[in-house]
Protein backbone atom coordinates (compact mmCIF):
# COMPACT_ATOMS: atom_id res chain seq x y z
CA UNK A 1 0.00 0.00 0.00
CA UNK A 2 3.22 2.33 -0.22
CA UNK A 3 2.33 5.60 -2.14
CA UNK A 4 3.27 6.20 -5.79
CA UNK A 5 5.91 8.73 -6.12
CA UNK A 6 4.38 11.92 -6.91
CA UNK A 7 1.21 10.90 -4.81
CA UNK A 8 -0.44 13.28 -2.68
CA UNK A 9 -0.07 11.20 1.04
CA UNK A 10 -2.82 11.37 3.49
CA UNK A 11 -1.58 12.91 6.88
CA UNK A 12 -1.57 11.46 9.92
CA UNK A 13 -1.41 12.56 13.88
CA UNK A 14 -0.64 10.59 16.11
CA UNK A 15 -1.28 10.60 19.82
CA UNK A 16 0.97 8.17 22.81
CA UNK A 17 3.09 8.69 25.59
CA UNK A 18 5.20 5.92 25.61
CA UNK A 19 8.11 6.63 23.44
CA UNK A 20 8.73 3.50 21.85
CA UNK A 21 5.36 2.79 21.26
CA UNK A 22 5.20 6.35 19.18
CA UNK A 23 8.69 5.20 17.49
CA UNK A 24 6.66 1.85 16.46
CA UNK A 25 3.76 3.05 15.53
CA UNK A 26 4.98 5.96 13.36
CA UNK A 27 7.36 3.67 11.27
CA UNK A 28 4.62 0.89 10.34
CA UNK A 29 2.61 3.94 9.31
CA UNK A 30 5.11 5.44 7.03
CA UNK A 31 5.90 2.54 5.77
CA UNK A 32 2.13 2.10 5.00
CA UNK A 33 2.46 4.94 2.69
CA UNK A 34 0.93 7.75 4.97
CA UNK A 35 2.56 11.38 6.80
CA UNK A 36 3.00 10.69 10.20
CA UNK A 37 3.39 12.87 13.00
CA UNK A 38 4.19 11.84 16.47
CA UNK A 39 3.35 13.66 19.48
CA UNK A 40 3.95 12.50 23.47
CA UNK A 41 0.70 13.95 25.03
CA UNK A 42 -2.95 15.10 25.03
CA UNK A 43 -2.42 19.16 25.23
CA UNK A 44 0.60 19.09 22.46
CA UNK A 45 -2.01 17.26 20.21
CA UNK A 46 -5.04 19.69 20.57
CA UNK A 47 -2.20 22.63 20.23
CA UNK A 48 -1.10 20.96 17.13
CA UNK A 49 -4.61 20.35 15.50
CA UNK A 50 -4.98 24.04 16.14
CA UNK A 51 -2.24 24.63 14.00
CA UNK A 52 -2.27 22.22 10.80
CA UNK A 53 -4.87 20.10 9.12
CA UNK A 54 -4.51 15.90 9.51
CA UNK A 55 -6.68 13.64 7.47
CA UNK A 56 -6.60 10.80 10.26
CA UNK A 57 -5.92 11.19 14.36
CA UNK A 58 -4.69 7.76 16.28
CA UNK A 59 -4.38 8.31 19.86
CA UNK A 60 -3.81 6.76 22.94
CA UNK A 61 -6.70 6.56 25.10
CA UNK A 62 -5.01 6.64 28.30
CA UNK A 63 -2.35 9.31 28.81
CA UNK A 64 -1.53 11.90 31.84
CA UNK A 65 -3.53 15.01 31.88
CA UNK A 66 -5.53 15.55 28.49
CA UNK A 67 -7.06 11.97 27.94
CA UNK A 68 -7.43 10.22 24.36
CA UNK A 69 -11.21 11.03 24.39
CA UNK A 70 -10.47 14.61 25.19
CA UNK A 71 -8.16 14.60 21.97
CA UNK A 72 -11.48 12.91 19.85
CA UNK A 73 -13.48 15.47 21.25
CA UNK A 74 -11.06 18.40 20.42
CA UNK A 75 -10.21 17.00 17.00
CA UNK A 76 -13.84 16.49 15.59
CA UNK A 77 -15.00 20.34 17.42
CA UNK A 78 -12.16 21.63 15.13
CA UNK A 79 -12.62 19.62 11.77
CA UNK A 80 -15.98 17.03 11.59
CA UNK A 81 -14.79 15.16 9.14
CA UNK A 82 -11.42 14.53 10.83
CA UNK A 83 -11.25 10.04 11.02
CA UNK A 84 -10.31 9.44 14.16
CA UNK A 85 -9.24 5.89 15.57
CA UNK A 86 -8.62 5.00 19.31
CA UNK A 87 -5.44 2.87 20.72
CA UNK A 88 -6.41 1.04 23.71
CA UNK A 89 -5.34 -2.44 26.05
CA UNK A 90 -7.70 -5.16 25.78
CA UNK A 91 -8.55 -4.23 29.50
CA UNK A 92 -10.22 -1.37 28.27
CA UNK A 93 -12.60 -2.76 25.52
CA UNK A 94 -15.42 -0.84 27.44
CA UNK A 95 -14.00 2.22 27.27
CA UNK A 96 -12.89 2.09 23.43
CA UNK A 97 -16.60 1.33 22.83
CA UNK A 98 -17.79 3.91 24.90
CA UNK A 99 -15.17 6.45 22.58
CA UNK A 100 -17.11 4.72 18.94
CA UNK A 101 -20.52 6.47 20.90
CA UNK A 102 -18.67 9.75 21.38
CA UNK A 103 -17.49 9.75 17.58
CA UNK A 104 -14.82 7.34 17.11
CA UNK A 105 -14.78 5.76 13.99
CA UNK A 106 -12.54 2.62 14.89
CA UNK A 107 -10.53 1.25 17.73
CA UNK A 108 -7.01 -0.16 17.70
CA UNK A 109 -6.00 -2.32 20.26
CA UNK A 110 -2.61 -2.83 21.47
CA UNK A 111 -0.45 -5.21 21.19
CA UNK A 112 -1.36 -4.60 17.22
CA UNK A 113 -0.61 -6.22 14.40
CA UNK A 114 1.01 -4.31 11.54
CA UNK A 115 -1.76 -6.04 9.20
CA UNK A 116 -4.66 -5.02 11.53
CA UNK A 117 -3.02 -1.31 11.66
CA UNK A 118 -2.77 -1.24 7.38
CA UNK A 119 -6.51 -2.12 7.49
CA UNK A 120 -8.11 0.62 10.10
CA UNK A 121 -6.13 2.58 8.46
CA UNK A 122 -7.50 2.63 5.03
CA UNK A 123 -11.31 1.77 6.16
CA UNK A 124 -11.39 4.72 8.16
CA UNK A 125 -9.94 6.86 5.29
CA UNK A 126 -11.77 5.84 2.65
CA UNK A 127 -15.14 6.51 4.64
CA UNK A 128 -13.83 9.62 5.23
CA UNK A 129 -13.39 10.03 1.37
CA UNK A 130 -17.28 8.29 1.04
CA UNK A 131 -18.58 10.84 3.36
CA UNK A 132 -16.66 13.70 1.49
CA UNK A 133 -18.24 12.70 -1.96
CA UNK A 134 -21.52 12.33 -0.43
CA UNK A 135 -21.80 15.78 0.58
CA UNK A 136 -20.63 16.83 -2.50
CA UNK A 137 -23.55 14.87 -4.17
CA UNK A 138 -26.19 16.25 -1.72
CA UNK A 139 -25.69 19.49 -3.19
CA UNK A 140 -26.22 18.40 -6.47
CA UNK A 141 -29.89 19.33 -7.88
CA UNK A 142 -31.40 16.38 -10.11
CA UNK A 143 -32.99 18.77 -12.99
CA UNK A 144 -35.03 16.83 -15.74
CA UNK A 145 -33.09 17.81 -19.17
CA UNK A 146 -36.44 18.25 -21.12
CA UNK A 147 -38.94 19.89 -18.47
CA UNK A 148 -36.59 21.66 -16.12
CA UNK A 149 -38.61 19.65 -13.34
CA UNK A 150 -36.26 19.56 -10.30
CA UNK A 151 -36.85 16.27 -7.91
CA UNK A 152 -37.00 17.01 -4.33
CA UNK A 153 -35.27 14.03 -2.45
CA UNK A 154 -35.24 15.75 0.99
CA UNK A 155 -36.78 13.53 3.72
CA UNK A 156 -37.02 10.42 1.22
CA UNK A 157 -34.47 7.57 0.14
CA UNK A 158 -31.91 9.17 -2.76
CA UNK A 159 -33.89 8.84 -6.13
CA UNK A 160 -37.28 8.19 -4.87
CA UNK A 161 -38.33 11.98 -4.26
CA UNK A 162 -41.34 13.98 -5.87
CA UNK A 163 -40.11 15.91 -9.40
CA UNK A 164 -41.39 19.46 -9.43
CA UNK A 165 -41.30 22.84 -11.08
CA UNK A 166 -38.47 25.00 -10.06
CA UNK A 167 -41.37 27.34 -8.23
CA UNK A 168 -43.02 24.33 -6.19
CA UNK A 169 -39.57 23.43 -5.21
CA UNK A 170 -38.51 26.62 -3.80
CA UNK A 171 -41.36 27.19 -1.86
CA UNK A 172 -41.18 23.66 -0.22
CA UNK A 173 -37.36 23.45 0.27
CA UNK A 174 -36.27 27.26 1.34
CA UNK A 175 -39.94 28.72 2.08
CA UNK A 176 -39.49 31.16 -0.91
CA UNK A 177 -41.79 31.94 -3.36
CA UNK A 178 -40.47 33.36 -7.03
CA UNK A 179 -41.17 36.63 -8.53
CA UNK A 180 -41.75 36.34 -12.30
CA UNK A 181 -40.36 38.52 -15.14
CA UNK A 182 -37.84 38.78 -17.93
CA UNK A 183 -34.15 39.00 -18.12
CA UNK A 184 -32.54 41.70 -20.86
CA UNK A 185 -31.96 39.00 -23.31
CA UNK A 186 -34.81 37.44 -22.87
CA UNK A 187 -37.08 40.52 -22.86
CA UNK A 188 -34.83 42.10 -25.45
CA UNK A 189 -36.04 38.78 -27.57
CA UNK A 190 -39.85 39.09 -26.46
CA UNK A 191 -39.89 42.68 -27.73
CA UNK A 192 -38.48 41.35 -31.28
CA UNK A 193 -40.29 38.89 -31.70
CA UNK A 194 -43.49 40.95 -30.69
CA UNK A 195 -42.29 43.63 -33.63
CA UNK A 196 -42.54 40.90 -36.56
CA UNK A 197 -46.14 39.60 -35.11
CA UNK A 198 -48.84 40.21 -37.49
CA UNK A 199 -52.31 39.16 -36.92
CA UNK A 200 -54.17 37.03 -39.04
CA UNK A 201 -56.21 39.23 -41.59
CA UNK A 202 -59.82 39.21 -40.75
CA UNK A 203 -62.01 37.06 -43.40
Amino acid sequence: MMAEAGQWRKSILLVDDEELIRRTLRRDIEEIGYSATAVADGETALAVLQEHYYDLVLTDLRMEGISGIEVLKGAKARSPEIGVIILTGFGDISSAIEALRNGADDYLLKPYAYEDLALRLRNCLEKQELKKRLKVYEDILSICSVCKKIRNDKGQEPGNGDWMSIDEYMRRAGGLRLSHGYCPNCYEKFMQDMETFTPASKG
